[in-house]
């Protein structure tokens, strides 16, 4: 009987290492099943978390592209208007020259009349020259030039033909006579010059 007991004994155990070993075997495969769950799970994870450092790194890239191209229409904004005072300042007298043309024009057609030798009219002629140096001298201190263009060629940039006439002295399309002179400002033709042009 002793030995039937000591089987039993033995047996049961045996039976409760085994029900032991299934137990942690069972805890071992629920932990193994956890991990793969989880390590799928972070698989996913980090996949995720890929996509959305990848969709912050281009949403970062786009609004570096968008100020950049901000700070480069500043830029663009801030010299067009730099540029836009800077003609303001250099042209703001282009009007006021133009009314000055005509006043011009009438000192020389009042030279070129009074070619007399009596001495009153010398004299006035004389008068009447050194007020238009004056003058002259005065709109170039603003870059307001004459152009008088005898004998050079044609521009039409800076000439106005007025006709043309046969002249085998004179190179065609080159300036005969000028009928009235043109002004530019800074450069800019403000008037241009009325010209008579040979046809050579």
């Amino acid at each position: 009987m002793a030995g039937e007991d000591k089987v039993q004994a033995d047996a049961a155990q045996h039976e409760s290492a085994a029900e032991e070993v299934l137990e942690t075997v069972e805890g071992v495969l629920a932990d193994e099943d956890e991990l793969l769950d989880t390590a799928v799970q972070g698989d996913a994870d980090a996949a995720a978390l890929q996509a959305s450092v990848t969709t912050l790194e281009a949403q970062v890239a786009a609004l570096k592209d968008q100020e950049l191209r901000t700070q480069a229409d500043m830029q663009n904004v801030r010299r067009r208007a730099e540029m836009d005072v800077e003609k303001a300042h250099k042209f703001a007298l282009e009007k006021f020259t133009n009314e000055l043309l005509p006043v011009m024009d009438s000192l020389e057609r009042a030279i070129e009349a009074s070619q007399s030798d009596d001495d009153a009219v010398k004299a006035l002629r004389e008068g009447v020259e050194m007020t238009l140096n004056m003058f002259v001298s005065g709109l170039e201190k603003f870059k307001v030039e004459q152009v008088s263009p005898v004998g050079e060629a044609f521009n039409p940039e800076l000439h106005q033909a007025m006709s043309m006439v046969p002249n085998p002295d004179v190179p065609a399309n080159h300036v005969m006579a000028v009928m009235q002179k043109g002004y530019t400002l800074h450069g800019r033709l403000i008037r241009p010059a009325m010209v008579i042009v040979s046809q050579g």
